[in-house]
């Protein structure tokens, strides 16, 4: 996998999660994929989209401020933009193998969408 082609498959995975086109999501995730973060835990690809469409229930947009890519290994700093608390900022790290996601490892300060989700209820 070349950092060319990782960068590139991260930025599919993000525009499509942000339109909520979940088939092109589908076809990045590997069915393996592993995912750990801020608000629960994944693993194969149809918890991963479980909790991606989860998510996309209250997403508004995913605002990029820099990707970095080394081999297959991709880091993504960005604002997620929610109906439900003010921008998070977000760390986004995905390894990918063989043209898919494998592994996706998130960290945010979950308190205000927390607090959203909470009010909702």
């Amino acid at each position: 996998m070349t950092t060319r082609a990782a960068r590139e498959l991260a930025e599919t995975y993000f525009t499509a999660w942000e339109a909520g086109d979940f088939d092109t999501l589908r076809g990045v995730l590997a069915e393996n994929v592993d995912f750990v973060g801020a608000l629960g835990t994944a693993s194969g690809v149809e918890e991963a989209l479980a909790g991606l469409k989860g998510l996309g229930q209250v997403l508004e947009k995913i605002d990029v401020k820099v990707r970095v890519a080394e081999g297959g290994e991709v880091i993504t700093w960005f604002d997620l933009c929610t109906s439900v608390a003010p921008p998070t900022p977000t760390a986004n790290w995905m390894q990918v193998e063989d043209g898919k996601v494998t592994r996706i490892r998130v960290t945010f300060d979950p308190r205000a969408l927390l607090a959203g989700f909470e009010a909702q209820n």
